[in-house]
């Protein structure tokens, strides 16, 4: 029996946080090794030679150590049948999850940006996300009246989407006030008992970077 996922990364969300909701959402349990120092970075590249490009985030799953975030998230989708049944829902799929990390981003870099340019950054957000990208997921769901995104089955897109509205309410939650559908879609994801559980306190979903975790990283990636 093949053991837990490993997921090698910093302590925080930044890349590695979209394959924590998608392993979460498909019921699996995994585990995590934290970089914590440049030196702990060295090691995987130097040592273990487990980065082809001597870059985070990496998985160790199935007897393979995967790097690129497509290229996991991809595997991962497949793996549990969360990538549609066929070409076209699967370009359907692909399609929207380039959208969702478009505005996906922005927002992972909102932190990083220098203080003077933070306010004019987080005015560009708010003003894509409602002129945008999310009246784009509303006229999708409208379109077919089914529960989600693609196939009326539930699939990384409606994952990653539902993760996308997390944080966009954390910046603003007046900002999905008039789309019902995507607030329904997040209601109807965050229910399953496998997301719901990633939702509890205590589970591996990380919280907003703060400036402690910001510099920690800072430091392991300089």
């Amino acid at each position: 029996m093949a053991g837990k996922p490993m997921l090698h990364y910093f302590n925080g969300r930044g890349r590695m946080e979209s394959t924590r909701w998608l392993l979460a959402a498909a019921g699996v349990e995994f585990e995590e090794k934290f970089l914590e120092s440049p030196e702990d970075l060295k090691k995987l590249v130097n040592e273990e030679g487990s980065l082809m490009f001597q870059q985070v985030p990496m998985v160790e799953i199935d007897g393979m150590k995967l790097v690129q975030t497509r290229a996991i998230l991809n595997y991962i989708a497949t793996k549990y049948n969360l990538y549609g049944k066929d070409i076209k829902e699967r370009a359907l799929i692909d399609m929207y999850i380039e959208g969702v990390a478009d505005l996906g981003e922005m927002i992972l870099l909102l932190p990083v940006a220098p203080p003077g340019e933070k306010d004019a950054k987080l005015a560009l957000i708010k003003e894509k996300t409602t002129n945008r990208y999310f009246p784009a997921f509303e006229k999708v769901l409208k379109s077919h009246g089914q529960d989600y995104l693609v196939g009326n089955k539930l699939s990384r897109a409606d994952i990653h989407l539902v993760e996308l509205i997390y944080y966009v309410e954390e910046l603003d939650p007046s900002l999905i006030a008039n789309f019902p559908l995507l607030k329904a879609l997040k209601a109807r994801v965050s229910s399953l008992s496998t997301v719901k559980k990633f939702l509890q306190p205590g589970s591996q979903r990380k919280p907003p970077l703060d400036q402690k975790t910001l510099e920690q990283a800072k430091k392991i990636f300089k």
